[in-house]
């Protein structure tokens, strides 16, 4: 699927490279995030499109655009993977009480993701995959899990036996940490089905929802039907990226149950793990409650855009706030940023000064700490501040990792 433009992403060649430092979901800690060779591979999970893009959005694509171009200066070459779930309940369901057909939907909201992506200067995915252009692929896998025992049927539907399935490789708990209960609950308020007589285990997650009227269906060799949500980014990250992957990120609400189980159905399907670190974006709130679709607390990017809003501010509200940070959003926030960008874009126009500046090494070295945003936002503040023309390199700097061209 068409991914979108590319920014500029200019190559600042002095002062010190460096290797990130990510938290790692999975064990708690900062670990390095760097790859074996000298390709570093990322997996981030896209949205389902409808409502797109509100700023949660925008702030987990941001939080690894940073990481990415980060790999980028070090001298890494970055295999990149992104997802659209562009086939599950909740875009049928908006498709259903809107009277849209539901691939109209689809197709309008992820045009409307391209060109945010766009003008927020993200560094576009290598691979930008469609589940409904794997579909196949897909129920091939559940095919797979059927006959080694990880999956089963319940009547028409196929699950995946999270028991069977601990192979040494994966284990229920390995990615979130959680508990049994705590997953129970967390299973019900995110899409799952823990109650459904019939289960093995209430936390199994449904693999291949069979044929129901009035919903998309494609044959399979497990029957007609569509793809369970966690399947699918296993299979995409499976046929993009070697495994294990660098670096899987999303927002924090995906660390159970999705990216847990989709770590699960990796091990079953590939024998290996699905990646190497596990890296979440926090939540961001409006109005005292998190951003989302069923709060319909959003505050969408294309909206500040269609309002003549800067983009750059837009960025840089964000990237003022650390990625793992849940924070609410106010007005407040885009005012200071945009006073930021005048700021700034008033210091970049006195022409080019002494080149021994410092300030690359103060951003390399912020973001190389768990992609310390805040911290490279204040060393431009500093430099700003101290009366000293920028030089070049500053201005590429500031260009190539925070994604704010002020030329």
């Amino acid at each position: 699927m068409r991914s979108w433009p590319r920014p500029s992403v200019p190559p600042v060649a002095v002062g010190e490279k460096r290797m990130p430092r990510l938290h790692d979901t999975a064990s708690g800690a900062l670990r390095d995030a760097a790859p074996a060779g000298d390709t570093a591979t990322l997996y981030v999970c896209g949205i389902t499109p409808y409502d797109a893009t509100h700023l949660g959005h925008a702030n987990t694509y941001l939080a690894f655009d940073t990481l990415h171009r980060l790999w980028l200066d070090a001298g890494l070459a970055v295999r990149y993977t992104q997802n659209t779930t562009d086939v599950d309940d909740p875009l049928l369901e908006r498709a259903a009480a809107t009277g849209v057909d539901w691939r109209e939907l689809a197709a309008e909201q992820t045009e409307l993701f391209r060109e945010d992506m766009a003008a927020l200067r993200i560094v576009p995915p290598t691979d930008f995959v469609a589940v409904t252009d794997v579909v196949g692929d897909v129920a091939s896998a559940v095919a797979r899990l059927v006959e080694d025992g990880t999956g089963y049927r319940v009547e028409d539907d196929v699950y995946f036996d999270v028991k069977a399935a601990s192979n040494g490789t994966w284990s229920l708990g390995d990615v979130s940490g959680l508990g049994h209960d705590e997953m129970l609950a967390l299973s019900a308020e995110r899409g799952g089905d823990p109650d459904r007589p019939g289960k093995r285990d209430g936390v199994d997650p449904l693999l291949w929802r069979a044929h129901r009227d009035g919903e998309p269906s494609w044959d399979g060799p497990v029957g007609p039907g569509r793809p369970g949500w966690h399947i699918e980014c296993s299979v995409i990250a499976a046929s993009t990226l070697r495994l294990p992957i660098t670096v899987k990120g999303g927002g924090n609400d995906l660390v159970f149950p999705h990216h847990e189980l989709s770590a699960g159905h990796t091990a079953a399907l590939e024998g290996t793990s699905l990646a190497s670190l596990y890296a979440h974006a926090g939540m961001v709130g409006y109005r005292g409650e998190k951003m989302s679709k069923s709060l319909g607390n959003l505050v969408f990017v294309s909206k500040l855009r269609g309002q003549g809003v800067d983009p750059r501010g837009i960025r840089l509200a964000l990237l003022a706030h650390h990625y793992r940070e849940d924070w609410e959003y106010t007005d407040a926030d885009l005012e200071r940023a945009l006073a930021r960008v005048e700021r700034w874009s008033a210091w970049a126009g006195r022409g080019t000064g002494d080149p021994g500046s410092a300030l690359v090494d103060e951003l390399r070295a912020a973001l190389a700490a768990d992609l310390d945003t805040p911290a490279a936002v204040a060393a431009v503040d500093a430099r700003v501040d101290s009366g000293q023309p920028p030089t070049a390199t500053d201005l590429a700097a500031i260009d190539a990792l925070l994604g704010i061209d002020l030329a």
